[in-house]
């Protein structure tokens, strides 16, 4: 019974920051790979960000160098740190943790409930 929960999001004027949190609960010593997604309405979820159990960290091409994944093992809380955001970056933002993680959905098992960003 593994619980993500997303906190941090909001709205923001263009050129903005706001950095997301994830807390994790419910997993054990095991490893896992973690990430972040987004979706608008209406349309496919999309991967961001992930990192993995090593540190490994991997971008979608339209936010890299703008946001930055990382985690914290001993609170077990993921962020995402978001700079220079734009219109576009509006989405309901969604944390996921899973075995093989990557930048696809079916990488994940488990997931948050979502945290609302808006930029304007």
């Amino acid at each position: 019974h593994v619980q993500l929960v997303e906190s941090g999001g909001g709205s923001v004027e263009a050129g903005g920051s706001l950095r997301l949190s994830c807390v994790v609960s419910g997993f054990g010593s095991s490893s896992r790979c973690m990430g972040w997604f987004r979706q608008v309405a209406g349309k496919e979820r999309e991967g961001i960000a992930n990192i993995n159990s090593d540190g490994t960290t991997k971008y979608a091409d339209d936010v890299q160098g703008r946001f930055t994944i990382s985690k914290d093992n001993a609170k077990k809380t993921l962020y995402l740190q978001m700079n220079s955001l734009k219109p576009e970056d509006s989405a309901m933002y969604y944390c996921a943790v899973g075995t093989w993680g990557g930048l696809g959905t079916v990488g994940y098992d488990y997931w948050g409930r979502g945290t609302q960003v808006t930029v304007s």
